[in-house]
């Protein structure tokens, strides 16, 4: 498990991070959501020990991993710039990398290599920015770390190639339980891949989505007889509540069981319950929080 405690990180007297406090499960794809300057840049690099927190830590199953090599050979960061790589040929750029993991696999490498029919003897600088992406991405997978950080991961990669990528990234956490942290401003796609997300917003966590957890928030339609209020739904955490003569639409934040174990009881005429989307969530959480779109990466 990756434990982010209290975290706080200020750059040229500016507060990027404050207070952050996250977990994140072994074996799970975590999306780090917020839009350009919210800070997921700087948390990754806090992550993978290239900044130093101001105060909190952050630890890789109890260990810390700022100045610690032991952590850092476990993980893998995929920068959101690539042109430090532009005079490597892929191949240069594999035996770099090689020398400094361990369980680098050859045959993994060329395997993915042939999949998206990278060429191995060309530099970068003659790569389009999409191939670059993925020249950096087969490298970190055939690594074999036990986590991966990628910063902004799908960025410059036409559809087709995203989902050959997301593929790539599913399958190594099926095989070995890889650990994958992607930061993104592009909402549809981490709600598309992600076991659990947190929102970025004024330095801080806003929001926070595990989507194996039993609570969600649901859509409710229905309709009574009897006319109800808001209050009449006291047991519930009803989040938003409209009603019209004898229809009533509601956001309620609770398991689908409980939900529907409370509604059952009223003798509605119909009862439609629909658990939202992590997308629909996270649309719903920003309204609700005031998401700030000004911030400092």
């Amino acid at each position: 498990m990756i434990k982010i405690s209290g975290l706080t990180k200020t750059i040229n007297e500016n507060t990027i991070l404050s207070d952050i406090n996250l977990e994140i499960k072994k074996g799970s794809v975590f999306g780090l959501l917020g839009v350009n300057g919210a800070g997921k840049s700087t948390l990754l690099r806090l992550m993978c020990g290239i900044y130093r927190p101001d105060s909190g830590e952050i630890t890789y199953g109890g260990k810390p991993v700022y100045e610690n090599p032991e952590i850092k050979e476990k993980i893998f960061f995929i920068n959101d710039e690539t042109v430090q790589f532009s005079g490597m040929t892929l191949n240069e750029l594999k035996n770099f990398y090689k020398a400094y993991y361990p369980n680098f696999s050859e045959e993994l490498f060329e395997t993915l290599r042939k999949e998206i029919n990278l060429p191995s003897d060309k530099k970068l600088s003659s790569f389009s920015k999409g191939m670059k992406r993925q020249s950096v991405v087969i490298t970190g997978i055939a690594c074999q770390t036990e986590y991966l950080l990628m910063d902004e991961a799908f960025d410059g990669l036409d559809p087709a190639m995203r989902v050959i990528v997301k593929n790539m990234i599913f399958d190594a956490v099926m095989d070995r339980e890889l650990t994958v942290v992607i930061s993104s401003h592009n909402l549809r796609e981490l709600s598309e891949i992600c076991d659990s997300a947190a929102m970025l917003n004024n330095n801080t966590v806003a929001f926070y989505r595990d989507t194996d957890s039993d609570i969600s928030i649901c859509k409710i339609n229905t309709a009574f007889s009897e006319e109800y209020t808001e209050s009449d739904f006291a047991g519930l955490d009803v989040v938003k509540f409209e009603r019209s003569q004898s229809l009533y639409t509601m956001l309620i934040k609770n398991s689908r069981e409980e939900i529907q174990k409370a509604l059952e009881s009223k003798n509605p005429a119909f009862l439609d319950i629909v658990p939202l989307t992590l997308e629909e969530i996270f649309i719903y959480e920003m309204e609700a929080n005031g998401y700030n779109e000004e911030g400092t990466d």
